[in-house]
C-alpha cells in the first residue's frame, strides 16, 4: 500500500506550504514510503483528488485545499485530521497502516483490543529492548539482595560499632558491655590512686625521721648538766683568770729587764 499525498508545489499560500512541509516531514521521519502528487502541474491530480475526497470533508465552497492524504483510492484526511491523529499517537491508524512492532502505537491498540497485559506481554513477538530492559532490572535486583546478604555486619554498621557486634555475638547485652567498661575504668583509677599512695610512702617517712632526729638533738640539749660537769666548770671559770694575771705579771718583768 502506498500513501497518496496530494499537495500543490506553487502554491502560492504560505500556510498551505508550511502544512505540506509538516507531513511529509513526519511521513519520511516515520519512514512511511509515500508518493507526493503536484495539483498545480498536473490537471489529472487536481481532478482526481477533488472527486474522491468525501463531500462531508469539502469545505463550504466544494474545492478541497491540499494537502490531502489518501492510503491507494481509501481517503484518510487532510491536514487538520492528520495533525489530530500524530498528537494522539495515532498516525499509523489514520494512514489505514499498521504500526510496528514494539511502537507506542502498537501498545495502545493491544491494549485496547485485549485488555491489561501480564507478564509484561504486549504484542505477540515482544520488543526485545524492552525485553532485555525487564531482564537487566531483575539481575540488578538480585544482585542488590545478595550484596545485602553478604555485606559483613562491620561493614554495614561501621568500624564505630564493632565492638558492640562482637558483644552481642558473644552473648553479651549492650547494658552488660557499659558495665563492664564501667567497672574498668573504676579500677584503672583505683589503680592509679594506689601508685600515687606508694610514691607518698617514702617522702613521709624520710620527713618522719627527719622529725625525729631534731627531737633527739633538741632533748640533748634540754638535758640537766650533772654536779661534776657543774663543779669542773667552775674550776675552769676561776682559773681563767688567775692565769691572765700571771700572764701579766710576767710581761712586766720581761719589759723591766729590758730596761735595766
Amino acid at each position: 500500500m502506498v500513501i497518496k499525498v496530494f499537495l500543490a508545489s506553487s502554491s502560492g499560500s504560505t500556510a498551505i506550504k508550511k502544512k505540506q512541509q509538516d507531513v511529509l516531514g513526519f511521513l519520511e521521519a516515520l519512514k512511511v514510503d509515500y508518493a507526493p502528487l503536484d495539483i498545480a502541474c498536473n490537471e489529472d491530480n487536481r481532478m482526481w483528488m477533488r472527486e474522491n475526497v468525501p463531500v462531508e470533508k469539502k469545505p463550504t465552497n466544494g474545492i478541497p485545499l491540499p494537502p490531502q492524504i489518501f492510503n491507494e483510492e481509501s481517503y484518510c484526511g487532510d491536514y487538520e485530521t492528520f495533525f489530530d491523529a500524530k498528537e494522539d499517537n495515532a498516525v499509523y491508524a489514520f494512514l489505514g497502516l499498521p504500526p510496528p512492532p514494539g511502537s507506542k502505537e502498537a501498545k495502545e491498540a493491544y491494549l485496547l483490543e485485549n485488555g491489561p497485559v501480564e507478564n509484561g506481554t504486549i504484542v505477540n513477538g515482544t520488543d526485545d529492548a524492552e525485553d532485555e530492559e525487564n531482564l537487566e532490572a531483575e539481575e540488578e535486583n538480585i544482585d542488590d539482595d545478595t550484596l545485602k546478604r553478604e555485606v559483613p555486619m562491620e561493614e554495614c554498621n561501621g568500624d564505630e560499632h564493632t565492638e558492640e557486634v562482637e558483644a552481642e555475638v558473644g552473648g553479651e547485652t549492650g547494658e552488660e558491655a557499659a558495665e563492664e567498661k564501667v567497672a574498668e575504668e573504676k579500677e584503672a583509677v583505683e589503680d592509679t590512686e594506689e601508685s600515687l599512695e606508694n610514691t607518698k610512702a617514702p617522702v613521709k617517712e624520710e620527713e618522719a625521721q627527719e622529725e625525729a632526729e631534731d627531737e633527739e638533738a633538741k632533748g640533748e640539749d634540754d638535758q640537766p648538766v650533772s654536779e661534776e660537769e657543774e663543779e669542773l666548770r667552775q674550776l675552769e671559770e676561776e682559773e681563767a683568770p688567775e692565769v691572765r694575771g700571771g700572764r701579766r705579771r710576767s710581761d712586766r718583768g720581761s719589759r723591766a729587764g729590758r730596761r735595766g
